[in-house]
């Protein structure tokens, strides 16, 4: 059994099923069995029943359906509105005015969601309309969204750090706590870039006559309340020890009911759509999960990693070198498929190259995040492409354009992380977890 002949037969039964539109999940499962029946003679049948059945049971993916529901449940209150009424008082004064409010919202309501597609959508439904009707520059406003919308994945909690959890047999609650500065360095850059256009074009920014009192800031920081509410309940639970991801999870979903029951927004039927919303979202990704992980597991008694990896350590590239090879891979994969499935498909072979480097799994979940990001804003498969040109009604072209210098600022934070590790990994090796 030549491994080249496998990696060569893998990567064109990949490219064929996926090319003809199968699904994801049933794509990796159909390349992993029909790989192993054609170059091992093993019980195939069993593992993948074994496999599939560990994969979806573990504690860690117990977590996902519920962060998900609560994102499903919150998507139908009004925090959107509520978002926008608590931060515009806080901005008028800084270079960029009210357009901080895409990042300043998102950043927040990444807090309570781990979906970057959720986040986006739910910010971008008030904050969209009401910049626009101010005259704010459309591309400025459209590109902060498209960018800060992508922190639903990296600040916790963070569907994509569970997955990857999952996959790599990492923490989940000290990648969440490894993705926190990151998330919040990067929110800061896109606040910076914002004050930056708008000092050196002051006309993308309408001249308003609008000077907020305190007693608007403080009735602001009420209008809040919810989401601190939700952030203290799930974060603060996790982090003190009370609870574990999971735990924090089903009490996230209690807090979610509790905020949809005060803002008048809770009924049968938003709950029945939140359940369904759930279970299709849950459904697909436990179907790519697992699919993945007996992929790799399939990819691992060919010996397709061993080879590829042999391959690359025989150029002898540099850690940060190699860093730079796989930040290029992803962001041309990205163009491909979505973060999800760029990840739970090369996560085997990825892997092993950055332990072998010298980096921890921790850091590496934080920087493939980081990736995953900007591969939601790469056409022509950047999901939160098309869900801003579904609140727009943009071109996917004009959206792109407009992210593209967010995309610029994830990248140059993909370098920054691999100088200097630290940033990741200081919380994490820092803060003694209880319980």
């Amino acid at each position: 059994m030549d491994p080249f002949v496998v990696l060569i037969t893998v990567l064109v039964l990949l490219a064929l099923l996926l090319g003809t539109g199968v699904w994801v999940g049933l794509s990796l499962f159909a390349v992993a069995i029909t790989s192993l029946a054609l170059f091992r003679s093993m019980p195939v049948d069993k593992l993948l029943a074994q496999l599939t059945y560990n994969t979806v049971t573990t504690p860690e993916m117990i977590a996902l359906p519920m962060f998900i529901l609560m994102a499903e449940i919150l998507f139908h209150t009004r925090l959107s509105a509520s978002l926008f009424r608590g931060l515009s008082p806080w901005t008028n004064r800084l270079p960029g005015k009210m357009v901080h409010v895409n990042v300043l919202g998102c950043t927040l309501f990444a807090a309570i969601s781990g979906s970057s597609a959720a986040t986006a959508t739910t910010v971008g439904r008030i904050t969209l309309s009401e910049l626009f009707s101010r005259g704010y520059n459309k591309d400025l406003v459209i590109g902060s969204l498209a960018g800060a919308g992508t922190l639903g994945f990296l600040i916790p909690p963070s569907i994509i750090l569970i997955i990857y959890g999952v996959l790599s047999e990492t923490s989940i609650l000290k990648l969440f706590i490894a993705g926190i500065v990151p998330g919040l360095i990067l929110a800061l850059g896109f606040m910076g870039y914002l004050a930056i256009r708008a000092t050196l074009n002051p006309s993308l920014i309408p001249s308003e006559d609008i000077n907020p009192t305190w007693r608007d800031r403080l009735n602001g920081l009420v209008d809040l309340g919810p989401v601190v509410f939700l952030i203290l309940l799930v974060l603060g639970s996790m982090y003190a020890g009370f609870a574990s991801p999971s735990e924090a999870a089903a009490v996230g979903v209690l807090g979610a009911v509790l905020v949809s029951a005060a803002q008048k927004t809770l009924s049968w039927k938003t709950i029945r759509k939140a359940c369904l919303s759930a279970v299709r979202t849950t459904s697909m990704i436990a179907l790519i999960v697992a699919g993945a992980v007996f992929l790799s597991v399939a990819m691992g008694f060919l010996g397709v990693p061993r080879l590829i990896a042999g391959e690359i350590a025989a150029l002898g590239l540099s850690p940060l070198a190699l860093i730079l090879l796989l930040l290029v891979f992803y962001a041309i994969l990205g163009c491909v498929l979505d973060g999800l499935s760029a990840i739970v498909m090369t996560l085997p072979i990825t892997l092993p190259l950055i332990i072998s480097a010298g980096f921890e799994k921790i850091w590496f979940g934080v920087f493939v995040v980081i990736v995953v990001e900007m591969a939601q804003i790469t056409p022509p498969v950047g999901f939160n492409l098309f869900v801003i040109q579904g609140l727009t009604g943009e071109t996917i072209g004009r959206v792109a354009r407009a992210a593209l210098p967010f995309f610029i600022i994830m990248f140059i934070m993909a370098m920054f992380i691999a100088l200097v590790p630290d940033i990741v990994m200081f919380l994490p090796n820092t803060i003694k977890l209880k319980g």
